[in-house]
């Protein structure tokens, strides 16, 4: 049986149902969602899609039936044995009436709906909005949906119903919403301080800072102290370069061992001149598939990705945050809240001594690059031209940065 997730999206509230949707007659909404269905259902066979997001915004139930039959099929015909969809419901109730006019004026009013429009007309526009919505809407019930796969969010995480959670993805999903932050906060996110060995050129390792890093721990403390960050935090990972670039930060100081740099395995301590020399069909393989690359007796970026996860849920469920991290584990947090692919994540500029901060809000994250102007080497590496094992050396190391 061909097992996939769809997850339908449900945003509603008991007095303002929150989601932008057409109020359409069952009839027309039917044909709509067929034809949204069928594409859904090309992404999983043509393109190998493993999770597609449907909105439903607006359903009964007889559109969730509808559904459930393309995505169900009980009969012999052929779209039965090649559609076995899995099914998960998610379904958002706010009570709050101040929290759903905020929302409307953060995100809603900015669509463009209402492109040229005063915030406050579009927003008692789109209230007048919702109160249409509301007369069609059916919302999730425990008695008569019993069967189904499904989780209600009340007021923001206030208070959970989780029904019938059905394998891995679905598992994860309602861990993610169980975890999720809607809370106005700021992750400051920088690298260590530059190491003994970033100045050589080597990767890896436990090293100490430089001269340079340790000015940079000494700017980034008076950074942190000028920003009166309420109630911060500060999240290293367990090698010493973070450690000694958090020293002298006034604030309560976590180790994370999820958040050690990337396992370079019998690469570690290498400089990439060194990697080519001895290793160098493994250094052209690396270059061909980065992301999936896994270093002999070490880790590839998808293994870190899976490592890092539980940081990122963490970070979900706090205020604010500085994370102090390394050039790889950096990456996969900002390809996390810059919704980056996977193949552009191992090429995430993350610049020594600079503070990235990270301001999530609805459907995105506003990102700032702040220089604290202490010189440091460059450790980009970008991407050759040429990445065949046949290769010359000078092809391989033709964007190796400089160092000693």
């Amino acid at each position: 049986m061909k097992f996939e997730l769809v997850v339908l999206v449900l945003a509603f509230t008991s007095k303002y149902p929150v989601k932008t949707a057409c109020h359409l007659h069952y009839s027309v909404f039917r044909q709509c969602a067929l034809d949204a269905l069928e594409d859904m259902a090309k992404w999983f066979s043509e393109q190998d899609g493993e999770v597609a997001l449907f909105d439903a915004t607006n359903t009964t139930r007889e559109r969730r039936k509808t559904i459930l039959e393309f995505c169900c099929p009980c009969d012999n015909s052929a779209a039965a044995h090649s559609r076995q969809y899995s099914v998960f419901f998610i379904e958002s109730v706010c009570t709050d009436k101040c929290t759903v006019y905020q929302n409307i004026k953060d995100v809603k009013v900015t669509g463009p709906d209402y492109d040229g429009v005063d915030t406050e007309v579009a927003a008692q526009d789109f209230v007048k909005r919702i109160s249409h919505y509301q007369s069609s809407y059916e919302p999730l019930c425990e008695e008569h949906d019993r069967n189904l796969s499904f989780i209600k969010i009340y007021d923001q995480g206030e208070k959970f119903l989780v029904n019938k959670i059905r394998g891995h993805i679905q598992s994860r999903a309602a861990y993610y919403l169980m975890n999720i932050h809607t809370a106005p906060r700021t992750i400051y996110l920088t690298r260590h301080g530059e190491s003994v060995y970033n100045v050589l050129g080597r990767i890896g390792g436990d090293a100490d800072l430089s001269i340079q890093g340790e000015e940079y721990a000494h700017r980034l403390a008076n950074y942190i102290e000028k920003e009166n960050i309420e109630d911060l935090t500060v999240w290293t990972s367990e090698l010493k370069r973070t450690k000694q670039t958090a020293e002298y930060i006034k604030a309560p100081i976590v180790n994370w061992k999820a958040l050690n740099e990337i396992n370079a395995g019998k690469c570690e301590e290498l400089t990439y001149e060194e990697i080519q020399e001895k290793y160098p069909k493994e250094f052209a393989q690396r270059d061909d598939d980065k992301y999936r690359y896994r270093y002999p007796k070490g880790e590839s970026y998808a293994d870190l990705v899976s490592r890092v996860e539980p940081v990122i849920m963490e970070l979900e469920k706090q205020e604010n945050i500085l994370v102090i991290a390394h050039q790889a584990v950096a990456r996969c947090l900002l390809a996390y809240f810059l919704d980056k692919p996977a193949e552009k994540l191992p090429y995430l500029k993350v610049p020594l001594h600079t503070v990235i901060k990270l301001t999530p809000y609805a459907y995105g994250c506003k990102v700032e690059y702040i220089k604290l102007e202490v010189p440091a080497v460059d450790t980009h590496r970008s991407k050759p031209k040429v990445v065949q094992e046949t290769r010359s050396s000078e092809d391989a190391l033709s964007t190796v940065p400089k160092h000693l």
